[in-house]
């Protein structure tokens, strides 16, 4: 039987302009299993952003159902929102979104400071993680003294911290070049091959290729739901 981390039903949000109310996702109905590894693209506008949102705790939905394993997460309080997101979900974004006066090691422990886990096992787990993506040398580097592709390797590495079942990620290449962009989605490929299901937005269809299914949208709605064809294997 199918365990199922991610499931949609009929997902709407609204959002007020004015006199004018914005569809920016329309009747969504997607399932994803743990262990999958999604691309989600679509031209901008087309609610892919929204629906990562939604799918991270960090806005609800108008109308719909959503289940993250297994628990109804559509209309929780933003308390209850926040502890699951620490305890689920992993981010990775655009521009790393790296405290800058902070060493990478104190970076990737913040999501461990949120859940209360002592400073020595913080320590120990934040530094596991930066061996994980190969920065553990600079472990007390500060992000202006790391490249761009470092700087997100030590973001995906906080992303990692709290060991959970859900990436999401938010064009994580889109400020690398292309030889560093590959060498972070052989990083995702690698974390998703140990079992940590991935949602990846992006533009680039080259980058799409790494994961195994797609998902585009368009004013809204998924217009399509497919695997990816000649997917780059790391």
């Amino acid at each position: 039987m199918t365990e199922w981390l991610i499931e949609t039903e009929h997902l709407a949000k609204a959002y007020t302009l004015g006199p004018q109310t914005l569809m920016a996702l329309n009747d969504v109905s997607v399932r994803i299993a743990a262990g999958e590894f999604v691309a989600v693209m679509g031209p901008s506008g087309s609610g892919k952003s929204t629906f990562m949102n939604v799918l991270g705790c960090l806005d609800s939905p108008s109308a719909g159902t959503y289940r993250l394993d297994g628990l109804d997460v559509s209309n929780l309080p933003p308390d209850a929102l926040a502890s699951i997101r620490n305890r689920l979900v992993g981010f990775v974004f655009q521009g790393f979104n790296l405290l800058p006066r902070t060493s990478a090691l104190e970076n990737v422990e913040l999501p461990l400071i949120y859940a209360g886990v002592p400073a020595p096992e913080r320590r120990r787990r934040a530094l596991v993680r930066l061996a994980d993506v190969g920065l553990a040398e600079r472990a007390l580097h500060q992000p202006s003294q790391l490249s761009g592709g470092q700087q997100q390797r030590v973001a995906i590495a906080r992303a990692l911290a709290n060991d959970p079942k859900l990436i999401l990620a938010d064009e994580p290449t889109g400020a690398l070049d292309t030889r560093t962009s590959v060498e972070v989605m052989k990083l995702f490929q690698a974390f998703n091959a140990h079992g940590i299901t991935i949602v990846l937005v992006t533009h680039e269809p080259d980058i799409a290729h790494f994961a195994r299914r797609l998902l585009r949208f368009r004013d809204g709605r998924v217009i399509a739901d497919e695997l990816v064809a000649a997917r780059v294997a790391a």
